[in-house]
């Protein structure tokens, strides 16, 4: 997770899920959704289809957390 404030042309929030130090998905602020980065991690959402707006929501969680720390900071 990286989150950032008052960086012009970058987004407050950003996150990458790794899993063997590959990225299979991402999220940002600008574009407020979780989004897959792999074929295979794709699939998910047919044996669960809830995956991923359930992992969007985390995300728009998180970047709530983070954003509300650096106001504190």
């Amino acid at each position: 997770y990286t989150a950032s404030s008052g960086i012009e042309n970058f987004p407050s929030y950003v996150s990458a899920g790794l899993v063997d130090d590959v990225q299979i998905s991402y999220c940002e602020s600008n574009i407020d959704k979780n989004i897959p980065k792999q074929d295979w991690i794709k699939k998910v959402s047919s044996e669960y289809p809830n995956y991923w707006k359930e992992e969007t929501q985390t995300c728009q969680v998180k970047q709530w957390i983070f954003k509300a720390n650096l106001e504190i900071a």
